[in-house]
């Protein structure tokens, strides 16, 4: 039976289970001993509708939205049973430790419950300020706003795990923000997107206690998220059976970025989920030009910590901050060691099964390693589009031997025409590619499907989302709408209007090739 998000029952199991700070003030402080602080959105101007994701409503079994519902989503209401707060958490921000965070913008409602018995955390992202927002406002801009909403929807429907987004409210009120930090700080419409995941618990939410050495409250976060989220897992070993979980779902959705060429921007321990969710979408970036040391974030220059490349890495580092903030609870560390270690097989054997099935391989075994590191070599010597690469690949025809035809062939995909030893080596791995396929159990449609299967044809591009913002801050909404539907059907053909290189005018733009932390 659907219900409106202003009358549904919610549960507040966090809230009943941990000690928080209930005294309601937002005054920005230091909570030791809470694992969170009762809140309240603050009131907006003029909540207005502007997006809503009726597939995930559906799923969740919430009616349309009605007037009651629209103020609720802006922060201007709350339903009966709702206990709103805002985390406390910690974490290690670009490989530094910065103490105590929290959520400085973001407010749970609550917990919804779904049919068969889950339940999915509400969070209204941009409702003001908190406890934890430091020496910030509480608020999120329209840019960032519509960016959290499209992708993370388009990551769901690509497949990838991660946070949903439910709504995109304008609030009506304008909010002040230094973009790049330079000193030019402009007002800039605000938004709130109500957030949506079976729980939006970070590593950083257990190194805080850890770091406080608050070993109570961190045991009962750990028993209590097992139990919950991982209900398979019991016995008396079962906290390394539980972080074993944790670095094989963490290691499989960066497998998962990278088969999309999707690039965090941003991935402090807390902004990493305990679930394996791809969470908070921030400077984010979907690869044009294939480029292992691209970073979106102007904020992770020079060092790059955080570039497309370094993925992998970054996520085995910040499982072991995950780690060292556990291992305060066991008396050998360890079985913990040797689970953060298997960290490497996992993500290496699901890495070249995933590239296997962008390649059309019937199976990935040994000998193709060598081919996808061939690949690898191509892809960041020509620094061909990504996406569109590997859709034409998968329409090669089966006579391409010709240099001149080959590199015709892949025109579209090319910023910069192969030509001399870039030529010969495109040359070379088709040869080779080829040769491996000549090898391959499955016929031409079962390898078609598999290609069609793992790599996207449309993806959400920094500077079309510019663009759509840009538009929606000038009035209208209809390239917003446009990347609406494509984004759900993102395997297919429907939307080729988009299917096109980034055009030369993004490369260095603002908000295109260069985005920061602020929103």
């Amino acid at each position: 039976m659907m219900q409106h998000l202003s009358e549904g029952k919610y549960l507040n199991e966090f809230v009943t289970h941990f000690p928080g700070d209930h005294s309601g003030n937002n005054k920005p402080r230091q909570t030791p001993g809470m694992l969170y602080s009762t809140v309240a959105p603050t009131p907006v101007q003029a909540p207005a509708l502007l997006a809503w994701s009726e597939a995930l409503a559906d799923q969740l079994g919430i009616a349309p939205p009605n007037e009651q519902d629209v103020l609720l989503l802006g922060g201007n209401a709350l339903a009966p049973t709702m206990q709103p707060y805002a985390a406390c958490y910690a974490g290690h921000q670009f490989g530094n430790w910065a103490g105590q965070l929290g959520d400085g913008r973001a407010i749970t409602l609550g917990e919804w419950p779904a049919s068969g018995g889950s339940t999915y955390e509400l969070q209204l992202k941009g409702a003001g300020p908190t406890p934890y927002s430091r020496r910030a406002d509480g608020r999120a801009v329209l840019r960032s706003s519509v960016r959290e909403y499209l992708m993370s929807e388009a990551m769901h429907y690509l497949g990838v795990p991660t946070t949903r987004a439910l709504s995109l409210v304008r609030t009506g009120d304008p909010v002040l923000r230094d973009m790049f930090y330079n000193g030019n700080a402009q007002y800039e419409p605000g938004a709130i997107v109500m957030r949506v995941a079976p729980t939006l618990l970070r590593f950083g939410n257990f190194e805080m206690p850890a770091s406080r050495q608050e070993t109570a409250n961190l045991q009962a976060l750990v028993d209590w998220t097992i139990s919950r989220y991982y209900p398979h897992i019991t016995g008396d070993n079962k906290i390394i059976d539980w972080f074993t979980e944790v670095v094989e779902r963490t290691a499989k959705m960066i497998v998962e970025w990278l088969r999309v060429g999707f690039v965090h921007g941003v991935m402090n321990t807390d902004n990493m989920s305990i679930l394996g969710l791809t969470i908070d979408y921030g400077p984010y970036s979907m690869l044009d030009d294939y480029d292992p040391n691209f970073t979106p974030n102007t904020t992770d220059l020079p060092g790059r910590r955080y570039a497309f490349g370094k993925q992998s890495a970054i996520a085995k580092w910040n499982l072991g901050a995950l780690g060292g903030a556990i291992a305060t609870l066991l008396d050998d560390t360890e079985p913990l060691i040797a689970a953060l270690n298997t960290y490497d097989d996992v993500f290496w054997k699901a890495y070249y099964e995933m590239m296997g099935r962008k390649l059309g391989l019937d199976e990935t075994v040994q000998q193709d390693v060598q081919l996808i590191t061939k690949l690898e070599q191509l892809l960041a010597g020509t620094k061909p589009d990504y996406t569109i690469f590997f859709q034409l690949l998968a329409q090669l025809p089966a006579d391409l031997d010709n240099r001149d035809a080959i590199v015709q062939h892949f025109d579209a995909a090319f910023y910069q025409q192969p030509a001399g030893k870039s030529a010969e080596a495109l040359q070379s791995f088709l040869k080779k590619y080829t040769e491996r396929l000549g090898h391959n159990t499955r016929n031409a449609a079962d390898k078609a499907a598999t290609m069609r299967q793992a790599n996207p044809r449309f993806i959400l591009r920094n500077y079309l989302l510019h663009r759509a913002i840009e538009e929606l801050e000038g009035g209208s909404d209809t390239l917003f709408r446009q990347l609406e539907a494509a984004m759900k059907d993102p395997y297919s053909t429907q939307h080729d209007e988009f299917f096109a290189r980034r055009p030369d005018w993004a490369a260095q733009k603002a908000g295109c090739s260069m985005l920061s932390c602020s929103s």
